[in-house]
């Protein structure tokens, strides 16, 4: 039996939020192990003076525990 874990990350990218989700998990992939899927929990932007300055992400991460 497999036991994971979840743990929050937040993501920020000046391109999408699509590229703001593939940077988060490519950075949670360089420190979790056994990383097996992640949900959007919410979507923000930062704007600086009307235009976006960057889309944020907020995701839960899902890992597999090693035994």
């Amino acid at each position: 039996m497999a036991v994971a874990r979840v743990t929050e990350i937040i993501s920020g990218s000046q391109k999408g939020f699509k590229d703001a989700i593939e940077q988060g998990i490519d950075r949670a992939n360089k420190t979790l192990k056994n990383v097996e899927g992640a949900w959007v929990k919410d979507q923000s932007i930062i704007l600086d003076k009307g235009k976006i300055k960057e889309y944020r992400v907020v995701m839960k991460v899902t890992f597999v525990l090693d035994d």
